[in-house]
């Protein structure tokens, strides 16, 4: 028998690219997966106005879509009284 590699050599390395081929494989098609639950979440979310943000003098206000603005809370007012932040400055 010849020195150097042996008979089943190339085998292995021919095993190892295509055990690295799989991961490529599997990520791509996950992706896909997500992207596509992605473009058909978007879809299917109607609303029956788009949205659009509107200048006024000293502030932007958000009109229509699918947010109603009585469900969000108002802009720098704490959920709580008890909590204080550490950069908080009065």
């Amino acid at each position: 028998m010849a020195r150097g590699k042996p008979a089943n050599a190339a085998k292995r390395a021919r095993a190892t690219r295509s055990a690295g081929l799989v991961p490529l494989v599997i990520g791509l098609a996950s992706a896909a997966a997500l992207t596509g639950a992605a473009y058909i979440t978007v879809d299917s979310a109607s609303c029956a106005s788009p949205a659009q943000y509107i200048r006024h003098d000293s502030h932007v206000e958000l009109v229509g879509g699918c947010v109603d603005g009585a469900d969000l809370p108002a802009a720098g007012t704490p959920k709580s009284g008890t909590v204080v932040h550490g950069n908080y400055n009065p």
